[in-house]
């Protein structure tokens, strides 16, 4: 008989397959990151959007959304536009073709949580945050970034790791 920390690990692990499968398949479908594509969706859901929002939005500094932004608008998903108010500060705005890309690629698991998770019940909704909160602490997962970090950086840690065996 499995005990009950272990049917809940086995849950997890469903959900983790779940999400990786979905990310895998959003990445090929846009050839883009995950990190690229939720920094996109954020632009998207909003119009324009301030760098420090977005970072905001997904958790991570705002050094990581700056390089997912420059790879975006180099494809040409996004731009930047100064504000009219204050010169130093730039919106992220998607463009045409970045609308376009969202359009093509599968409906993300995220969207079609949401439209289930706001169909619950208040009640079960808030159950369901508490379990996950409470998950993510057992896990030590609290300040675990939300996003995969950028290549170019786990290159530099492991580069790091090698030089530094300590």
């Amino acid at each position: 008989m499995i005990d009950r920390s272990s049917e809940t690990l086995i849950a997890l692990r469903r959900i983790v397959h779940a999400l990786e499968t979905n990310a895998r398949a959003m990445a090929r479908e846009s050839n883009l990151t995950q990190a690229q594509l939720l920094v996109l969706l954020e632009v998207a859901h909003h119009g324009r959007v301030m760098p420090r929002d977005i970072a905001r939005a997904l958790g991570v500094g705002q050094a990581t959304v700056t390089l997912q932004i420059d790879k975006l608008e180099a494809r040409r998903l996004v731009r930047r536009e100064r504000r009219q108010v204050d010169r130093r500060a730039v919106w992220v705005i998607l463009t045409d073709a970045g609308r376009a890309l969202l359009d093509d690629i599968p409906d993300p698991l995220h969207q079609r949580f949401s439209k289930r998770f706001d169909g619950l019940e208040p009640w079960e909704q808030t159950l369901l945050l508490s379990v996950t909160q409470r998950l993510g602490a057992l896990f030590d997962a609290e300040d675990a970034p939300p996003l995969p970090q950028p290549e170019v950086e786990a290159q530099d840690v492991r580069q790091k790791m090698i030089k530094s065996p300590n």
